[in-house]
């Protein structure tokens, strides 16, 4: 397998902090897992996400993603970058509620300069796959958080990244439509998607996760498989959103 993403002995420390946020890391992710990160509050979870996705920069260490060195890129090539290579999803949408739903699926690939007749077949694919498609024309703040969380994924799918990171994507819904996330992103996961996703949720990770990665103040302390096979068959479907 190859890898989509390697992060070698990663190091984040903040001013005045006592202990570093994450310390002395080391990981591979293969195309087409779809790995959990795990642990308490505090530990380091979503700054080793952001550090990931070029949002942050390690104090040392390198993050390569794609085959490309995303720690020393500038802010703006990091950017760039992201919107290429990387989709994020994130607790709280981060939709922009002045756009549809449909601008908003389409901004990253407006700002990729992609075309806009391709984009636009691209974005109302996906919200038709993603079971939204009706809410096109309508804005953010008329829809249930597990819809807005839908829109937020077809958003960070139209580019086609290589790697999608998600930062607690069910931690502002109800249990329900936190489930129903974790299984769009199973059908996802189907079709060769690499995913990585901090959660809190056990029960969740342990049910869909194909690997599970667990930090304690900012050191990488286990890292087992999970149960493969079971995170592609878990809807009972091998396909769905489409690449």
């Amino acid at each position: 397998m190859t890898a989509v993403l390697e992060a070698r002995d990663l190091v984040k420390a903040y001013d005045g902090a006592p202990v570093a946020a994450v310390d002395g890391v080391h990981l591979a992710i293969e195309r087409g897992e779809f790995v959990a990160i795990m642990g308490p509050s505090g530990c380091g979870k979503s700054t080793l996400l952001n550090l990931l996705a070029g949002l942050d920069r390690p104090s040392e260490g390198t993050v390569k993603v794609a085959g490309t060195r995303v720690d020393t890129l500038s802010e703006a090539a990091s950017a760039r970058f992201r919107r290429a290579h990387v989709g994020l999803v994130f607790q709280f949408f981060n939709l922009l509620d002045d756009l549809t739903v449909l601008d908003n699926v389409l901004l990253p690939a407006q700002l990729a300069g992609a075309r806009g007749g391709a984009a636009r077949q691209r974005a109302e694919q996906l919200l038709d796959t993603l079971g939204i498609a009706r809410h096109a024309a309508a804005y953010p703040g008329r829809l249930s958080g597990g819809e807005r969380q839908r829109v937020a994924v077809a958003r960070a799918l139209v580019n086609r990244p290589a790697l999608l990171l998600a930062d607690e994507p069910t931690g502002a819904l109800d249990r329900a439509a936190g489930e129903d996330v974790w299984r769009l992103l199973t059908e996802l996961h189907a079709t060769g998607q690499t995913i990585v996703l901090v959660t809190h949720d056990e029960q969740l990770a342990q049910a869909y996760a194909t690997r599970t990665i667990r930090l304690t103040d900012g050191h990488l302390t286990t890292d087992t498989a999970g149960p493969v096979g079971v995170a592609r068959n878990a809807t009972g479907a091998t396909a769905g959103v489409p690449r």
